[in-house]
């Protein structure tokens, strides 16, 4: 077989396992772990420990379905943030205001990585402001990140206002940040990953952010291991509001569990 022959059925076959990792499978059994949280939502999860990758979907509909990004939107603002410049480095001081907030650990001095632990949602107000829209549309467009939107016309643009992004279009951008491919300094990339970091084991990183919207909530984030990540975004409703928010991740923990992708022991109760 000629050279010319052996790099074709190469790139045959590798296009043939990128197209059908990129087939998302139903999920239906997930419905138990959905039912056992009295939960309703939708859960993505690329598994790319194996290969091909598997995509695999709870909810089908719902995962296309764009809405707020909510406080997960603090990855890709702390990224903007970085590169325009708001601020210097992770240490930059943001001094309290001195309003108090319904989470006491927003009411106190903030640099990026309390900001985005605690989502002190007031810092990155400053950011927006210092940003401005226009030059965060350029970036949501530059980095693909939803329908782009950063209008608003109350509150702010990733909670009130017209930003929205589906479960989907999270992977892929998750995706992106894991491979530093974002158009950012990868310094910038590797600072955001480290402040994302949840738990780690001897083998395996949990990487992940929370958001809440009020009427839904997300998890989404990554497990890396040596063999590959394996990507999650999940978003279910909250009725119950405050008393609905431990289900996100208690889902997602439920189901990486059982597919090996996070050990047991790190399950939250």
């Amino acid at each position: 077989m000629s050279v010319l022959k052996i790099i074709s059925a190469v790139f045959f076959i590798t296009c043939a396992q990128l197209c059908l990792a990129a087939v998302p499978i139903e999920q239906a059994n997930w419905q138990a772990t959905f039912t056992k949280f009295n939960a309703k939502g939708t859960l993505v999860i690329a598994d790319e420990r194996v290969t091909p990758a598997k995509l695999l979907v709870f909810n089908q509909e719902r995962a296309k379905q764009r809405m707020s990004p909510a406080s997960t939107f603090k990855i890709p603002h702390s990224l903007m943030a970085l590169d325009a410049g708001v601020l210097k480095d992770e240490f930059q001081l943001f001094r309290w205001d001195g309003v108090e907030r319904s989470f006491a650990g927003h009411n106190q001095d903030q640099n990026l990585r309390s900001a985005m632990r605690t989502s002190a949602l007031w810092v990155y107000e400053i950011f927006a402001k210092q940003i401005g829209e226009k030059r965060a549309g350029e970036y949501l467009q530059k980095i693909g990140y939803g329908n782009a939107n950063p209008s608003t016309d109350k509150g702010t643009y990733w909670v009130d206002g017209k930003l929205a992004i589906s479960a989907e279009e999270q992977i892929a951008f998750l995706k992106k940040l894991y491979l530093n491919q974002l158009p950012f300094a990868k310094e910038h990339q590797l600072l955001v990953k480290d402040m994302m970091v949840n738990e780690a084991g001897k083998e395996w990183i949990l990487r992940a952010k929370t958001g809440w919207e009020g009427r839904f909530g997300w998890w989404v984030g990554y497990v890396e291991w040596p063999t590959g990540p394996v990507f999650f975004a999940l978003n279910i409703d909250t009725p119950e509001r405050m008393a609905d928010l431990y289900k996100r991740e208690a889902i997602v923990r439920d189901i990486l569990q059982s597919m090996g992708a996070l050990p047991a022991a790190t399950s939250k109760q």
